[in-house]
């Protein structure tokens, strides 16, 4: 794995060496096409392939392409696993952003730290001394079809889609992964026991959702816009007649990116989602965040390489929720090899989130109940925050390498976070 890791940033140390500096317009068919060897401290070492081939056309509309299909097959030393197809168009049908995704997720260590911020206690010594005391298994199937389009030559448009879910949810197998008994149970154990996660919802569950929304977007390029404007506001519906669990979801999401300087960019993103209604969501899709597309395999948290770099993945969850990120990106070098572009960046990164309205938590009638399930008395959070920085390889401007490091402000949300993958944050 390390030697894999190290023959790959040689690839590029060598073409940084022996390239110059120049922009070529692409044309046709153009891929991008790595091993699937990256690190995610919530994950561990990831190995697979990943192939992005795009089609450009003629040219005209270069960095923006006409499709683009996406495979990945990957696996983690932590005991994930992601099996992805992703297609993406703004041809297929005229004038519609055409998006779809199947992906089948495993995940033997799935985070679980409770519900509601710090309302939930997080014992680093635990964790350390037993390390699946906050985790159960989670394999997740998912389908998506999402379309978008402007009204007329605006930027105003219309966002709709369906999305089809499938969690098969249990406790760790430690027979398996060779891991030692619990005392009491691990967290996803004892929140069962109490009854905080129904039986209906604590096995397998599927959801059938369906998405109506609207955007206004003004983005320059998508990959990394250097100016422009990218809000949406969505509501993403699992209705009584196709749900065993029905539920309602509202997303807010805005975007903004400026040019400070020759290839210098500030970016920003606000992200507000919350629960209408009075219709309880199962705790398994309360993570789920949503939005128009996914720029990633998964889109959920908060906490992890999504939402809050540096932070434990899935810290934060609630019934309502917001974060943003602040973000100074820097191309600072930029070359051509092979009749490829290339461009080498760095972005410094301020995250931040809390729970704006909590779970409601039943039940919980004695002081032995809390203690078994480290909860405080108090169920309102306070901000979650991290900072950190990365480095960007840009290649063919769609085709992004990233790496960021994000470090926690408090210890309650964990240390810090290393995340090797594909693309910006948004």
């Amino acid at each position: 794995m390390k030697i894999s890791k190290l023959f790959f940033i040689g690839i590029f140390v060598g073409i940084i060496l022996t390239s110059y500096s120049q922009q070529k317009i692409k044309k046709g068919i153009s891929f991008g096409a790595i091993p699937a060897i990256s690190f995610d401290s919530d994950l561990g070492f990831q190995y697979g392939a990943v192939v992005n081939l795009y089609h450009y056309g003629d040219g005209s509309r270069y960095p923006s392409y006409n499709h683009s299909l996406y495979m990945e097959w990957s696996r983690y030393s932590k005991g994930s696993g992601i099996n992805r197809i992703m297609y993406d168009s703004e041809q297929l049908i005229p004038q519609v952003r055409t998006t779809a995704d199947i992906t089948y997720m495993t995940d033997q260590l799935m985070d679980f730290y409770g519900f509601n911020g710090y309302q939930s206690i997080y014992n680093d010594s635990l964790s350390k001394a037993t390390h699946h005391f906050y985790r159960n298994d989670r394999k997740m199937f998912r389908i998506k079809a999402d379309f978008q389009s402007n009204f007329g030559q605006s930027h105003v448009g219309w966002v709709a889609g369906y999305s089809f879910y499938n969690f098969a949810i249990d406790t760790v197998n430690i027979t398996k992964l060779n891991l030692e008994p619990i005392a009491g149970g691990s967290l996803f154990q004892r929140y069962r026991q109490k009854g905080l996660i129904n039986e209906n919802e604590a096995g397998d569950g599927s959801i059938h959702y369906l998405k109506l929304g609207l955007k206004y977007d003004t983005r320059d390029q998508r990959a990394c816009p250097t100016k422009g404007i990218w809000t949406e506001a969505v509501i993403q519906w699992a209705p009584k007649l196709i749900n065993a669990l029905p539920h309602t979801k509202l997303a807010i999401i805005h975007r903004q990116y400026f040019r400070v300087a020759n290839d210098v960019l500030f970016a920003y993103r606000f992200d507000y989602q919350c629960t209408l209604g009075k219709d309880k969501v199962p705790y398994f899709a309360q993570p789920l965040l949503v939005t128009s597309i996914l720029t990633g395999a998964t889109n959920q948290g908060l906490g992890g390489k999504a939402t809050l770099r540096g932070i434990l993945r899935n810290r934060v969850v609630g019934d309502a929720v917001g974060f943003s990120n602040f973000e100074f990106r820097y191309k600072f070098i930029r070359f051509e090899m092979l009749k490829q572009n290339f461009y080498i960046g760095t972005n410094a990164f301020l995250d931040a989130g809390m729970v704006f309205k909590p779970i409601a938590i039943a039940k919980i009638l004695s002081i032995e109940d809390k203690k078994l399930l480290y909860l405080n008395n108090s169920d309102t959070d306070k901000m979650h925050a991290s900072a950190g920085i990365g480095l960007k390889i840009g290649w063919n401007e769609n085709f992004i390498i990233s790496a960021d490091y994000g470090k926690a402000f408090n210890n309650q949300d964990g240390n810090s976070g290393i995340y090797i993958g594909l693309n910006y944050l948004f």
